[in-house]
C-alpha cells in the first residue's frame, strides 16, 4: 500500500539534516510570518532525552526544567530566519543544576553559530554598522558577536617565536585615546594592543608575552620611532634587543619640516600656499605639470627649494650598498643639513644625529616596516570608514580582527 504525502514531515526531515541536528534534538515544526517575513523553525528534544553537562562532561544527566530561548539564523531566501527552542537545564549529581549547550548557537548571543561566522566574515572588511543595517540588527549586538571571538582569538595567540619587534601608536580619534600596537615582523601580524603610548605599555605587553608561551628577553631586534618612551620600555624589558629606527617615522619628521618651511614662506608670499602636497611628494611622482610648477616655484623660494633638496636626498641613505657606505653618507648629510642654516631641517639633522647607531642599524637588519605600515594603514582606513571608534576598547578588537590573523576557529 502507498504511503501518503507529508510536505510538512519532508521539510522537518530536509531541515534536521540541513542543520546537522542529531539526537535527542530535532525539528519540531516550521511556520511562516508572511507580514513580518520571518521563517521560525521550532526545534525539541525528545521525550525522555538526556544531556551533557556543560560543566564536568558527564554524559546521560536528566532534564530538570526548560527555558524559551530564540536565535536568529542565515536568511532563508530573502526572509529573516529563526530558531526557537526548549532549552533544557539538566541535573547533575557533581555540578547541581546546569542548563545544556546547543549544537547551533551560543545561549547568551541571540545568534546561531554559522550566522556569528557569517557576521565575523564581513567585519573585516566593512564598517560595522552599514553591515548591521544591513541585516536587520542593531550595530551593538554586532560588537558582542565580534568582541567574542577577538578575545577567544587572543587567547590562542603563540609568542614562542617573536623575535623581530615592529612597535607603533594610533589614536582612535584624531589626538585621543593613544593605543599602542606592537607587532611580530617574522609572522606579519598584530600581536598584542596596549592602552596608552608611554613606558608602561611596555610592561604590559611584557606580562602578555609571557602569558603566550614567550619571553621578551628573546627579542633580538626592534623597530619604532624615536619616542623616548619607546626607548626606555624597549631597554627595560628586552635587555639584549638592538633597535632599527623607522625608515618612515624619519621620512615623516623630514616631511613635517619642509611643511614648517612652506608656512613660513607663504606668511611672505602667499603665491606658495596650495602648493603642500607638491612638496611632500617624490620628484619621479610628479606630474609634467607639477614638476614644472615645482621649478616655478624653486626658482622663487630657494630656501624651500633647498629644504625639498636634502628631504629627498635622506632617500639615497637606504639605496647605499653597506653599513660603511650608509655610514659615510649620513655623516655627510647630516654636516650637509646643519650648514643649509634652514631651523626644521636643522632640528631634524640634530635628531639624526643623536640616534645615529638606530638610524645605522638598518643597514645591519634591513628591517622591512612596510608590513608594519601596511598592517597599520588597514587599522587606519577602518578607523575613517568607521570615523573614528568611541572607545579604545572598540579599536582594540578592530586592530586584532584585521592585522591580528587571528585563529577564530569559526564555525562552518
Amino acid at each position: 500500500m502507498q504511503g501518503s504525502y507529508n510536505p510538512c514531515m519532508n521539510a522537518k526531515t530536509l531541515f534536521t539534516a540541513a542543520l546537522g541536528l542529531t539526537p535527542p534534538w530535532l525539528v519540531k515544526s516550521i511556520d511562516f510570518d508572511e507580514a513580518k517575513g520571518e521563517v521560525n523553525i521550532h526545534l525539541d528534544f525528545e521525550r525522555g532525552g538526556r544531556f551533557t553537562c556543560p560543566a564536568c562532561g558527564s554524559k546521560g544527566c536528566p532534564v530538570h526544567d526548560t527555558t524559551e530561548k530564540r536565535w536568529r539564523h542565515l536568511n532563508f531566501f530573502q526572509h529573516k530566519a529563526f530558531f526557537m527552542a526548549r532549552v533544557p537545564r539538566i541535573r547533575c549529581e557533581d555540578c547541581g543544576v546546569k542548563l545544556v549547550d546547543v549544537p547551533w548557537g551560543r545561549n547568551d548571543s541571540g545568534f546561531t553559530l554559522l550566522f556569528e561566522a557569517f557576521v565575523m566574515q564581513l567585519a573585516a572588511h566593512m564598517p560595522i554598522a552599514p553591515l548591521a543595517r544591513l541585516v536587520g540588527e542593531t550595530d551593538m549586538r554586532f560588537w558582542r558577536i565580534i568582541k567574542h571571538y577577538v578575545e577567544e582569538g587572543v587567547d590562542r595567540i603563540d609568542c614562542e617565536d617573536l623575535e623581530n619587534l615592529g612597535v607603533d601608536e594610533t589614536s582612535a580619534r584624531r589626538g585621543h585615546d593613544y593605543v599602542t600596537l606592537f607587532y611580530d615582523l617574522d609572522q606579519k601580524r598584530l600581536v598584542f594592543v596596549a592602552d596608552g603610548k608611554d613606558a608602561e605599555t611596555f610592561d604590559d605587553f611584557d606580562e602578555f608575552v609571557w602569558e603566550h608561551n614567550g619571553n621578551t628577553v628573546n627579542i633580538r631586534e626592534v623597530s619604532c620611532d624615536m619616542s623616548p618612551a619607546f626607548k626606555k620600555g624597549i631597554r627595560e624589558i628586552t635587555h639584549n634587543a638592538k633597535t632599527t629606527f623607522d625608515r618612515f617615522h624619519i621620512a615623516k619628521m623630514l616631511n613635517d619640516a619642509v611643511d614648517k618651511v612652506r608656512k613660513k614662506e607663504s606668511r611672505k608670499d602667499k603665491t606658495v600656499k596650495g602648493s603642500k602636497y607638491l612638496w611632500l611628494r617624490r620628484p619621479d611622482r610628479l606630474t609634467a605639470k607639477q614638476k614644472e610648477q615645482m621649478s616655478e616655484l624653486s626658482e622663487r623660494f630657494g630656501v624651500l627649494a633647498e629644504a625639498y633638496r636634502l628631504k629627498e636626498s635622506f632617500r639615497d641613505f637606504y639605496e647605499q650598498p653597506d653599513w660603511a657606505s650608509g655610514r659615510g653618507f649620513l655623516k655627510g648629510w647630516i654636516a650637509d643639513a646643519l650648514q643649509s642654516g634652514i631651523a626644521p631641517i636643522i632640528k631634524v639633522a640634530k635628531t639624526v644625529q643623536e640616534h645615529w647607531h638606530g638610524v645605522l642599524r638598518w643597514h645591519v637588519t634591513k628591517i622591512n616596516n612596510g608590513v608594519m605600515e601596511g598592517l597599520a594603514s588597514l587599522i587606519q582606513a577602518a578607523k575613517r570608514k568607521a570615523r573614528g571608534y568611541r572607545i579604545k576598547g572598540t579599536l582594540r578588537i578592530m586592530a586584532y580582527l584585521i592585522a591580528g590573523r587571528l585563529d577564530l576557529q569559526l564555525p562552518t
